[in-house]
C-alpha cells in the first residue's frame, strides 16, 4: 500500500464509529484460518538458544524479541539488585536496552551504565531517549547520557514523547533537535535515530511525514501496542503498516499499558505479551523489575509461538468493551504519563522555540 493510499484509508476508516470497529475486530475468522497464525506475523526470526532475534528495520541489527524496559530498572531500592535484574537479562540473550534521559532523573542511565561495565556493553544494542526540542537541550542531554551511561557511542538516540502535533515542527525546525542528533550521528557519539510516542497516532504519521518533507527516514519508531490499543486510537492499525512499508524498526511497548490493563481483568499479562509479541515488531520493551518477571519473560520466549487468529480474535473480543474510551489506556486520554507536560523546561526554551 502508497503512503497516499494508506492516508486515504485513514480518513475512511476514521468515519468508522468506534463501537463498528470494535465489533468487526472482534468477529471470529473464517473456519479456514482458525489454525493458522495470525496474517500479521510475517517478521523474520532467527533463534540462538532460548532467545528469538528480529531484524531491527533496515538497520542490519537484530534485537531479541524482548527488550529491558529502563524505567523499571530505576525502581529497585538497590542499584545492586537493578544490575543484577540487567546483567542475567543479557546473559539469557536480551540484547535490547531501552532507556531515557530522564527516567528517574537519570538515575536509570547511571544504573544501566554501571550493569553494563565488565564487557556488558559490547553485547547489547543500547537505546535513550531525549527530551529537548531545540539544538542546545538536545545536544546537552545526549552529552549527559553518554556520560551517564559509560559509553562514547550510544546505538539509538530517539526523540522522546512526540505527543504534540507540533512536536515534529520543532524537532526538524532550523535550531531544532534534529540538527543535534545529526552532528552527534556525525561524530560517532550515536549510530540510529528513531522517535517515540504514546498519545495519538496520528502525531506518529506526522513525525513520520515531516521527517521526508526534509528527506530523512527514522531507524525505528516507538509506539503502544497492546490489545486495547487495536480498539482506541490504534496504533496497530494506523502507524504499523506505515512503519512495515519504510521497512521502519518496530518497538513495542506499554504492552500491558503500564499494567492498567490487567486491572481490566481481561487480559494476563502472559495473554498481553504475546499478543504484542505476534505483531511485526522488532523488539516488545517490557518492564522487569524483579528475577521473578525476568525468568516469566524468559519462558515465554522459549515456548512462544505467534497467536492463531482464533487467539486473537478471542483476545479481542475480550477486551472490546473495556478498551472503549481509552479507560485502560490512560497514556492515550490523560497526561499523567506526560513527563514533559509537567517539566516543560525539558524541552529547551519552550517559550521562544528553537533557533
Amino acid at each position: 500500500m502508497k503512503r497516499r493510499e494508506f492516508l486515504e484509508s485513514l480518513q475512511v476508516a476514521a468515519a468508522i464509529p468506534l463501537a463498528a470497529g470494535s465489533a468487526m475486530a472482534a468477529q471470529p475468522p473464517s473456519s479456514e484460518k482458525v489454525n493458522e497464525p495470525r496474517s500479521f506475523e510475517r517478521t523474520k526470526e532467527t533463534q540462538r538458544g532460548d532467545m528469538r532475534f528480529r531484524p531491527l528495520g533496515k538497520t542490519g541489527e537484530e534485537v531479541s524479541i524482548i527488550g529491558l524496559g529502563g524505567h523499571h530498572i530505576g525502581r529497585q531500592k538497590e542499584e545492586k539488585e537493578s544490575i543484577e535484574i540487567v546483567r542475567a537479562a543479557i546473559d539469557a540473550g536480551i540484547n535490547f536496552m531501552d532507556n531515557c534521559w530522564d527516567y528517574h532523573d537519570g538515575g536509570s542511565e547511571v544504573r544501566m551504565g554501571h550493569a553494563l561495565q565488565d564487557g556488558y556493553r559490547k553485547k547489547v544494542l543500547l537505546m535513550t531517549k531525549i527530551d529537548g526540542r531545540t539544538k542546545k537541550a538536545a545536544t546537552e542531554q545526549i552529552d549527559q547520557s553518554l556520560k551517564r551511561l559509560q559509553t562514547d557511542m550510544i546505538d539509538l538516540i530517539q526523540y522522546h514523547e512526540i505527543i504534540r502535533l507540533e512536536d515534529p515542527d520543532r524537532t526538524f525546525a532550523e535550531g531544532g533537535a534534529h540538527e543535534a542528533v545529526i552532528a552527534a550521528q556525525k561524530a560517532g557519539k550515536i549510530r540510529f535515530i528513531g522517535f517515540t510516542g504514546h498519545k495519538d497516532p496520528m502525531v506518529h504519521l506526522r513525525m513520520v511525514q515531516v521527517a521526508a518533507t526534509h528527506h530523512f527516514r527514522f531507524d525505528a519508531v516507538q509506539m503502544p501496542l497492546n490489545v486495547m490499543d487495536a480498539h482506541f486510537r490504534s496504533f496497530e492499525k494506523q502507524v504499523l503498516p506505515e512503519l512495515i512499508e519504510q521497512g521502519i524498526g518496530v518497538l513495542g511497548m506499554k504492552s500491558m499499558g503500564d499494567g492498567l490493563i490487567l486491572k481490566s481483568k481481561t487480559a494476563t499479562a502472559i495473554e498481553c505479551l504475546r499478543y504484542a509479541m505476534s505483531l511485526p515488531t522488532s523488539t516488545v520493551i517490557t518492564g522487569i523489575d524483579s528475577m521473578k518477571i525476568l525468568q516469566q519473560d524468559l519462558d515465554l520466549v522459549k515456548n512462544f509461538k505467534p497467536l492463531t487468529e482464533t487467539e486473537s480474535a478471542d483476545l479481542l473480543a475480550r477486551t472490546a468493551g473495556a478498551a472503549a474510551e481509552g479507560r485502560f489506556e490512560g497514556f492515550k486520554t490523560t497526561n499523567g504519563f506526560d513527563g514533559t507536560a509537567k517539566n516543560p523546561e525539558w524541552l529547551g526554551e519552550a517559550d521562544k522555540g528553537p533557533g
